[in-house]
């Protein structure tokens, strides 16, 4: 089995139950729900909008290899509602998920880069990978999530929801 760590987010619709209902997805489709950090509200990273998001860290166990994982992924999305881009820039969405580990893999291919190219440099990310995995060290980085939420130096606004 493989450990998979991924981050779920959205701004629009009702967010708790968009990442509530990918969740529910990825449990039936990809595997086994091993841990879940708790919910953040951030202002949007790298664009303007006036929502919000939600984000949320979850541990999967999974049988599924990475480009497996992330066309089921894909599906997902896509089956919440999530709309194809329209830009290469950032947008609002329904759902996003984003493998940011794939066991201890270093992953580089044209639609598949993990660890996430940049996970280290989102407090929105850390703040939730803190919750479930504050010594895990980054297989590129080589530094504990921890002392990379620590040199962080995003400055937007999270904080944990409700």
């Amino acid at each position: 089995m493989n450990q998979a760590v991924l981050l779920l987010g959205g701004n629009l619709s009702d967010r708790k139950e968009s990442i509530n209902s990918a969740i529910d997805s990825i449990i039936s489709i990809c595997g086994k729900l091993k841990s879940v950090s708790k919910l953040y509200e951030s202002e949007a990273w790298g664009f303007e909008t006036k929502n919000n998001f939600l984000n949320q860290a979850i541990i999967i166990e999974t049988p599924l290899s990475p480009q497996e994982l992330l066309q089921k992924l894909q599906l997902i999305e896509k089956e919440s509602g999530r709309k194809t881009k329209t830009s290469s820039n950032y947008e609002s969405r329904i759902i996003d998920i984003d493998i940011l580990f794939f066991n201890n893999d270093i992953i580089e291919t044209e639609n598949l880069i993990i660890p996430h190219p940049r996970l280290h440099i989102r407090k929105f990310t850390l703040n939730c990978l803190m919750d479930i995995i504050p010594d895990y060290i980054h297989p590129k980085l080589y530094k504990s999530i921890s002392s990379l939420s620590k040199e962080c130096v995003d400055n937007i606004k999270v904080w944990p929801y409700e």
